[in-house]
């Protein structure tokens, strides 16, 4: 069985504002500052949630370095206060980080909602063509 720590809490709750911060500062016509503070409390938060040995194993795996490296490097453009561009560079490098992610985060909402049209976008863009 699986225990959440009270780290593990506190790290959802900082990723969260990340997020919350990160969404803010693209609101906000890319302001720079919301756009780092974001970036830096979703990376803190993402240690907190699956531990700081577990992170890096994640982002330093030889096949995701291509990805990690936009990533980063974006995080450092928006902290040299260049914020369309690093959240550019980011967004790159999140969706070539998570690519294995997005056909299971699909199929799962695709299995929860069970609204007629989303459904089948969602098993469609989980990869299976099954209409029901």
């Amino acid at each position: 069985m699986i225990s959440i720590t009270e780290w593990q809490k506190l790290g959802v709750g900082i990723t969260c504002f990340g997020i919350f911060f990160i969404l803010f500062g693209i609101l906000l016509y890319f302001d720079s500052v919301l756009l780092a503070f974001g970036n830096l409390l979703f990376l803190s938060g993402l240690s907190f949630i699956i531990g700081l040995r577990r992170t890096f194993s994640f982002f330093f795996q030889r096949h995701k370095l291509k990805g990690t490296s936009f990533f980063l490097g974006g995080v450092v453009i928006v902290l040299l206060r260049w914020p369309l561009l690093g959240m550019f560079l980011e967004s790159y490098g999140f969706f070539s980080l998570f690519k294995g992610f997005f056909p299971m985060a699909f199929g799962f909402l695709g299995t929860t909602f069970d609204i007629p049209f989303l459904s089948a976008l969602f098993r469609r863009l989980q990869g299976t063509s099954s209409m029901v």
